[in-house]
């Protein structure tokens, strides 16, 4: 790739060969190009001392002796050179230096570079200077995705490593067995407790299009919610999602019984910034737990998402005091049967118990009419029918507690698949 042959194929700027004179500032070049670094980026002044006279310091020179050799025969790096260039970009990599900075850092040696020259520029060089120009064009142009690729290459295989390492301590975490061997063999630290969520993620509005391609926006959306959860969490976060929900352990730095109330409000702040990232409805059950405790913590949650539920609720985050009494009725016993059994007089007349759910939910005559497209006498009609039926009134205070009781009670006893019955205006998980 060299250039055209020509009359002097010296590049000379005021009089002497550049790479000459080059080679010979190259001790005080790789120390300005250092000083650069480091004063302009702030990610190379957390590096340690050593690695700045070490490993830093050999790039910079590898970087510049390649530079200067392309200012001698016109011709760019050859494919060694490249591979030092791409082998120190995946050590920058491991340690975990942002790529934009890694790029920065070359464009910066030849700025030095390009800084050194122009101050001894005549009238006579300038044909010279226009052609040292284009080959740093060119250098760059080579140089910035042979550095992206090592780069990113690495980070890939460390991002592998590091989410194989997390699933193996959320699958001994969700399966009440000791994680810290897989810990220590992932390299982190256990933290003192877990906020424990089993979340339930609704379709998406375009879910449902024809024209659309379901399963690609149902991705999409799992990425944006993957994508906030990163984003809204100091620490990684373990998680098992999948686009209709699953779980995920959040880790906290106090033991689960010093959470404070702020620190839950922030649970349901979390919440809402799922349901905006995924344009559809989170509905999450929560419990806390020390490590150890995870996988009861995870049960509870996920029953408590269950009852949530259950009760019509399709967005926010709740936990077992918010649903302690349905969630109470909702196991087997006695009293669940007798509750269930108050509502046995409807039967499976779904008008009826469409209507009661929505009226216990809305708690108004009006809205339960918009909601089930129906006239609001219907929904008077209705409301009497049940009363005479059960001798509850759906419209009397004291009432209401007894027959939201029942109908959680019945749905407990009537699992999904044994007949729709009042399940038409709950959204499950």
């Amino acid at each position: 790739m060299a250039s055209p042959a020509m009359s002097d194929p010296v590049l000379r700027i005021g009089g002497r060969a550049l790479h000459e004179w080059l080679s010979a500032d190259l001790p005080v070049l790789v120390k300005t190009v250092l000083g650069e670094l480091v004063a302009r980026i702030p990610a190379y002044q957390q590096l340690p001392a050593e690695e700045l006279s070490g490993d830093i310091s050999r790039v910079i020179r590898q970087n510049l002796r390649s530079f200067i050799t392309i200012l001698r025969s016109r011709a760019l790096p050859a494919e060694a050179d490249l591979r030092i260039l791409r082998e120190s970009a995946a050590r920058r990599a491991d340690e975990g230096m942002p790529i934009d900075v890694v790029l920065t850092a070359y464009h910066l040696g030849v700025q030095v570079i390009w800084q050194s020259i122009t101050p001894q520029v005549r009238d006579a060089d300038v044909t010279d200077l226009m052609e040292i120009n284009a080959l740093i064009m060119r250098y760059l142009e080579l140089v910035t995705p042979t550095v992206a690729a090592g780069y990113l290459e690495q980070r890939q295989t460390i991002f592998g490593d590091e989410h194989s390492a997390r699933q193996t301590i959320l699958a001994a975490l969700l399966q009440g067995t000791p994680a810290e061997d897989a810990a220590v063999q992932a390299g982190v630290r256990l933290p003192p407790g877990y906020l424990v969520l089993s979340v339930a993620v609704g379709p998406h509005p375009d879910e449902s299009k024809p024209d659309l391609d379901a399963g690609v926006i149902a991705r999409r959306k799992l990425r944006r919610v993957r994508a906030e959860l990163a984003r809204r969490t100091r620490e990684p976060v373990l998680s098992s999602l999948a686009a209709e929900g699953g779980t995920v352990l959040v880790p906290v730095p106090t033991p689960p019984e010093e959470l404070s109330a702020d620190d839950w409000a922030r649970v349901g702040t979390l919440v809402t910034s799922l349901t905006a990232a995924a344009g559809a409805d989170v509905l999450a059950g929560a419990a806390a737990a020390t490590p150890p405790g995870v996988a009861r913590a995870a049960r509870t949650a996920r029953e408590v998402l269950e009852v949530a539920a259950t009760k019509g609720h399709t967005r926010g985050v709740y936990r077992l005091e918010d649903v302690l009494l349905e969630y109470q009725l909702s196991r087997p016993g006695p009293a669940r049967e007798r509750l269930a059994g108050m509502l046995e007089p409807i039967g499976d007349q779904d008008d009826l118990l469409d209507t009661l759910t929505a009226y216990l939910r809305l708690g108004g005559r009006r809205k339960v009419a918009a909601e089930l497209h129906v006239h609001p006498n219907t929904v008077d009609y209705r409301i009497r029918r049940i009363h005479h039926l059960t001798g509850l009134d759906a419209t009397r205070p004291a009432d209401v507690s007894t027959l939201e009781a029942a109908l959680v009670a019945r749905r407990a006893l009537r699992p999904p698949g044994q007949g729709r019955s009042d399940t038409s205006t709950v959204s499950r998980p």
